[in-house]
């Protein structure tokens, strides 16, 4: 579980013990707050682990640089990422997409229900099916994805103007976006000219008023 945030990494280990105690299944939890501290555990640890709760904001790797460095360390390793930023269904599900094409097994946000959360460690062979049947139905209240020009604009971006689109939601400037995916701030410029050209507007804000 990399994570920086202690409470979560308390809260997935909390929720991993408590629903497999009843089973009888052991499940060891490696934590680590940042993406050196998780490198370090997996080559000491790397036969030993089945799966990588991987958090893309972290202190030492922002957006999804941490699944490409991962990935190319160690090829074998399965990935599902998790990401808590606010942005939106659109947003995530573009991230989602670029997560996938780097090579992670999953997409998680951190808003998914218990279900959810395990059905992704389970299909990784970590859980037994018990473990997940005696939980509760997904909600079927899932907004459906919109069937517009932004989705298609989104789905057409590539993986490295994701990462910027989702600072440019977060309200970041050229310069924060630079230093947080560590280009210049003129090629930050330019790939986010790209990306309100190819959502057709003219400003971030009317760039966000099209996402939200």
């Amino acid at each position: 579980m990399v994570d920086d945030h202690e409470l979560v990494r308390l809260g997935v280990r909390a929720l991993l013990q408590c629903q497999v105690s009843a089973s009888g299944t052991t499940v060891e939890i490696l934590e680590a707050g940042s993406l050196a501290d998780a490198l370090a555990l997996y080559e000491r640890h790397e036969e030993a682990i089945d799966l990588v709760l991987l958090d893309i904001a972290l202190p030492d790797t922002q957006g999804l640089n941490g699944v490409t460095q991962l990935h190319a360390r160690y090829p074998d390793a399965r990935i599902v990422v998790i990401s808590g930023t606010g942005a939106s269904s659109l947003a995530q599900n573009g991230l989602a997409q670029s997560a996938l094409a780097m090579g992670a097994s999953a997409f998680l946000p951190k808003s998914a229900n218990l279900k959810e959360v395990l059905s992704f460690i389970r299909a990784c062979g970590v859980l037994g099916s018990d473990v997940v049947d005696g939980l509760p139905p997904l909600s079927s209240n899932t907004p459906p994805s919109a069937r517009s020009l932004s989705e298609r604009a989104l789905q057409a971006l590539s993986p490295r103007h994701v990462p910027v689109l989702q600072l440019m939601l977060e309200g970041k400037n050229n310069r924060e976006i630079a230093e947080a995916v560590h280009l210049s701030e003129g090629t930050v410029k330019n790939y986010v000219s790209t990306i309100l050209l190819r959502f057709g507007v003219r400003s971030r804000a009317q760039l966000i008023s099209s996402l939200r």
